[in-house]
């Protein structure tokens, strides 16, 4: 059973660190921005809340979400130019940090690739270390729902996601950070989990959380002790 204080040292020890992108690297959940601005937003904030609870599949949840918004690609452009996705407080600082120990970072998120590639580009993470569901379009820009070939798209596609990446890369100690379910699920195959509530709080998730953070400043602090 890892410990508080062998969880930091893997922290601190990591070759790579993944991070969940909706309400952790960025301070709201994408999906429900995209429903808000469809002017679908109460039902689909409803469906999420259960998703990233767990008492529902993580499949049935994303499916049952985009058949309430059906976005077209128009509406989901017009959403990044007019409501970009803000960056929670120190994760820009953290990222760069990470890089310059030349830790590999990677975006693990059951988000868009969209507008999880947006946000990547904000961090200089590069978009071969993007994990995210594809939106499927038609030729004339309506929706024809999503890549169900994605791992992320399913629930444990997190883990399958690490798993690669530590048979690719050969990575020894990889790190998952997030705020949900699905990121927990994640640990194993990732080495650790750190648990993060700066945005939410999910109680399952802080319950189950070895090393559980509300800002990123703890881990920029846990960095300064190497």
């Amino acid at each position: 059973m890892t410990t508080l204080s062998q969880t930091k040292e893997i922290f601190r020890r990591a070759d790579a660190v993944c991070f969940d992108v909706d309400s952790t690297v960025i301070r709201e959940e994408g999906i429900d921005e995209l429903a808000k601005f469809c002017g679908v937003g109460d039902a689909v904030t409803e469906m999420t809340r259960k998703a990233m609870g767990g008492s529902v599949t993580f499949k049935t949840a994303l499916t049952e979400r985009l058949s309430i918004i059906r976005c077209s690609r128009e509406q989901v452009n017009k959403l990044i130019t007019d409501h970009p996705p803000q960056l929670t407080a120190g994760i820009k600082e953290l990222v760069d940090t990470l890089h310059q120990r030349s830790v590999k970072v990677f975006l693990v998120s059951g988000g868009f690739r969209c507008i999880v590639e947006h946000v990547a580009t904000q961090l200089n993470i590069p978009l071969h270390h993007v994990y995210a569901n594809r939106l499927k379009f038609y030729f004339n820009g309506e929706f024809a729902g999503f890549d169900e070939t994605q791992p992320t798209s399913e629930s444990n596609g997190k883990g399958k996601v690490i798993s690669m990446l530590k048979e690719k890369h050969g990575f020894k100690n990889v790190v998952m950070i997030g705020d949900g379910a699905t990121d927990l699920e994640a640990c194993p195959p990732a080495n650790a989990f750190i648990g993060f509530g700066g945005n939410v709080v999910r109680q399952q998730v802080k319950e189950r959380s070895l090393w559980y953070i509300t800002s990123f400043r703890e881990l920029l602090k846990e960095l300064e002790k190497i």
